[in-house]
């Protein structure tokens, strides 16, 4: 009988077992389906990688779910994620309608309050990124921005260049 410390060592050996079943599964999957399987590009590939996450989870710590049943349910989520990149790179209104797009934080030393209430971002959490990314004044800020993935990218330098205007494609503003 398990506890909340052990466990029989039968249940700790099929454990490892389906942890390595699952493991070897995942390394197949990847190879297969690409490099892309596990980026957090977008919110729907974030999405995908928790989804697959706590499948692992529930068939390497459950006893009721089969290896078979996650390999079915992982490729199910690899298909449909395929299938969703392959249609949002051939659409572009299936991109617009299904993906956030990234959202200046700041511009240049500005920092843009509405943008940051509109996402959810606190003052602290930018001064934060910002320090995070070696901003060491204010002046040295191009643009900050909050990346479909949540992610917050600090564009910053020194002197008097200016930022390429496709490194702010697609950004709202």
């Amino acid at each position: 009988m398990e506890n909340w410390l052990t466990a029989p060592w039968d249940v700790l050996l099929k454990t490892a077992a389906t942890a390595i079943a699952v493991f070897i599964i995942i390394v197949v999957y990847a190879r297969i389906t690409g490099l892309r399987t596990f980026a957090k590009m977008s919110s729907f590939d974030f999405a995908a990688t928790i989804a697959i996450g706590s499948i692992l989870a529930s068939v390497i710590m459950g006893t009721d779910t089969s290896i078979m049943k996650a390999a079915v349910a992982l490729a199910t989520i690899l298909v449909f994620k395929q299938v969703y990149t392959s249609i949002k790179l051939k659409s572009d209104a299936f991109e617009n309608l299904a993906e956030n797009s990234p959202i200046l934080l700041m511009d240049g030393s500005t920092i843009l309050y509405d943008n940051l209430k509109q996402t959810n971002v606190s003052e602290s959490d930018l001064i934060a990124k910002l320090r995070e990314a070696n901003v060491i004044r204010m002046s040295q800020v191009m643009a900050v921005v909050l990346e479909t993935t949540g992610d917050i990218s600090v564009l910053h330098q020194e002197g008097d260049e200016a930022i390429d205007d496709i490194l702010l494609s697609g950004v709202q503003r």
